[in-house]
């Protein structure tokens, strides 16, 4: 999968099970994610070269990007500026 301009594909953290406390959360409780690792980058826009790379950490806004199951997987694809920190 190859994303085009200044898209990216990540691959969001599994959702916690378990408060800090040692409770169990379940499923209709967990919150989205809002931690992920790029799994591909595309080549960035006008010239504009992109950050963040393959491998990386990265925090992302809890609303950003759109969902996609592929081969087995559930990605997100999303612009580089709904990126926020790279871990």
């Amino acid at each position: 999968m190859k994303p085009i301009n200044d898209r990216v594909v990540i691959k969001p953290a599994q959702a916690e099970d378990k408060t800090a406390g040692g409770i169990i959360i379940p499923d209709t409780a967990k919150e989205k994610p809002q931690k992920g690792e790029i799994v591909a980058v595309g080549p960035g826009k006008e010239g504009n070269q992109m950050t963040v790379k393959v491998g990386d950490a990265v925090l992302y806004g809890k609303y950003s990007g759109q969902e996609l199951h592929f081969q087995g997987d559930d990605l997100l694809i999303m612009r580089e500026d709904d990126i926020l920190v790279i871990l």
